[in-house]
């Protein structure tokens, strides 16, 4: 639906990354559809994915669900949370 796609991967104290549940990312997704409106253009679609539209920013993302998972008890004190952007690979087009 949306142009852009973002891995959601929660980082535990021995670095191991792990998909973040789609109920957290959709929690997130939620408590900020009322209260930040950058945030609106987001939409939850799997375990450890979100898409986004062109006017959600990278750099404001990651430390929101980080807050937020944080007050929800989500992550653990020695847990990060790691967000990125996921480049789209097209199939190569026929040149003839």
């Amino acid at each position: 639906m949306f142009v852009r796609r973002f891995s959601i991967q929660r980082i535990d104290s021995g670095g191991e990354r792990h998909a973040c549940p789609i109920h957290w990312i959709d929690n997130f997704a939620m408590r900020n559809f009322t209260n930040d409106v950058v945030f609106d253009d987001t939409l939850p679609v799997g375990d450890g994915l979100l898409e986004a539209g062109h006017r959600v920013p990278l750099d404001r993302l990651r430390p929101a669900m980080e807050d937020w998972f944080r007050r929800k008890g989500y992550l653990k004190a020695d847990e990060r949370l790691e967000v990125s952007e996921i480049a789209e690979s097209r199939a190569a087009e026929p040149t003839s």
